[in-house]
Parts: C-alpha cells; structure tokens; sequence
C-alpha cells in the first residue's frame, strides 16, 4: 500500500451521527493513481448522474470531459485558476460542468444549478463506491471555458473536476499543500444550518 492510498484510509470523517459510509470516506483529494479511468466506470458514473432528480425531468446539466494528454485535456487546465493548476495536473481526467439556463419554452430555468449539484452528488456517491475520488473546482475561468469549446448560447458553464482513482503521493503535491492533504476534515455543526420550524430562533409570521 503506497503511502497516497494509506492516506485515504486516515481520511474518514469524524462525524457526530452514524451515516451511509461511502459518505464518510468520501473526501477531495489533490493526488490520484496516475492510471486512466476504466471506460465503463466513466460510463458508470455518467449513468449515476443521468438517473439524477431534476425539476420536471429537465436533466438541465453538460459535460465536457478529457483525459490527460490530449489537447481537450490542456485546454479545460488552461481555464483554471492559478491555485488549481498547482495540483490538478495530477488528475488523469479534467471536466467542465454546466447547466442549461432556461427551459425549452424559453423560461428562466431557477433550479438548473441545483440540479447540476443534485447530479454531481450523485456522482460523488457512485464514485466513491468505485474506488474514484472527484474534487470539485470553483476556481475555472468559465468564460475562457465556454469561449475555447464553443459552448452554445442559453448553457452556463459552472466548475471543473478533477478526477481519478483513489491513491497517488504526496510528493506529487507542492509543499504547501501536503499539510492540507492530511489535516483533520471539520464541518460545522448542525445547529448552525439545520433550523427547526425557524430560521435559528428567529421569529416566524406563521
């Protein structure tokens, strides 16, 4: 077991309640197995997010994915932040994420992200019970993206992926980062989002 795949074991959560353990161990890792993922686990994944809810069945999300060395594959790097470029080359697949913004009869789509994130989840969970790590990027130039694949007018490109199986080194990442890599995973508590019948004590007009 090399020291990158020992790594994921010291990383399940530490959580306050029981939970589905592919939840627990599930985490977004900067180093992967250098190894191209299996077509069929891609294919996997995808069917994942195809059996996703969505409002109205509009399955509202777009993908754009490229494995590492091809010119599809620089290009989605090239659209990343700074920050992310220092370890996302160590991903052996890049995607691009995006949500269609409006419904066929031209209205303005106001669940289309959070289906995306819906779908995304999805694949997380499908992911993780395959041996796959995902991290998710906000940090992409969407811009730049929609611009360098043409992206058609009405879709909204949203974050990148780094994806790859589970493993890898830490002396892939920058020093900086390794300390990061394998620090304690914190959220916070439930008291602090999950509000019973008022917005955290506040008083309601019901």
């Amino acid at each position: 077991m090399t020291e990158g795949e020992q790594l994921r074991l010291d990383n399940i959560a530490n959580t306050e309640h029981d939970i589905f353990a592919l939840l627990r161990q599930r985490y977004s890792p900067r180093v992967f197995k250098s190894e191209t993922i299996d077509k069929n686990h891609l294919n996997q994944l995808f069917e994942a997010i195809r059996w996703s809810a969505s409002s109205n069945n509009l399955q509202p999300w777009r993908f754009i994915y490229a494995e590492k060395g091809t010119d599809a594959y620089q290009a989605i790097f090239d659209c990343l932040s700074d920050f992310n470029k220092t370890w996302a080359k160590n991903a052996p697949l890049l995607m691009l994420t995006a949500y269609k913004e409006k419904t066929d009869d031209g209205k303005e789509n106001f669940h289309a992200l959070h289906d995306l994130g819906l779908a995304l989840g999805s694949m997380a969970v499908q992911a993780q019970y395959m041996e796959i790590a995902l991290h998710h990027m906000a940090g992409v130039d969407w811009k730049k993206a929609q611009a360098v694949f043409s992206v058609p007018e009405g879709y909204h490109i949203a974050t990148a992926v780094a994806m790859g199986y589970y493993g890898g080194e830490l002396k892939d990442l920058p020093e900086a980062l390794r300390d990061q890599e394998t620090e304690q995973r914190k959220r916070m508590p439930l008291k602090e989002f999950a509000f019973k019948e008022s917005w955290n004590g506040r008083s309601a007009s019901y």
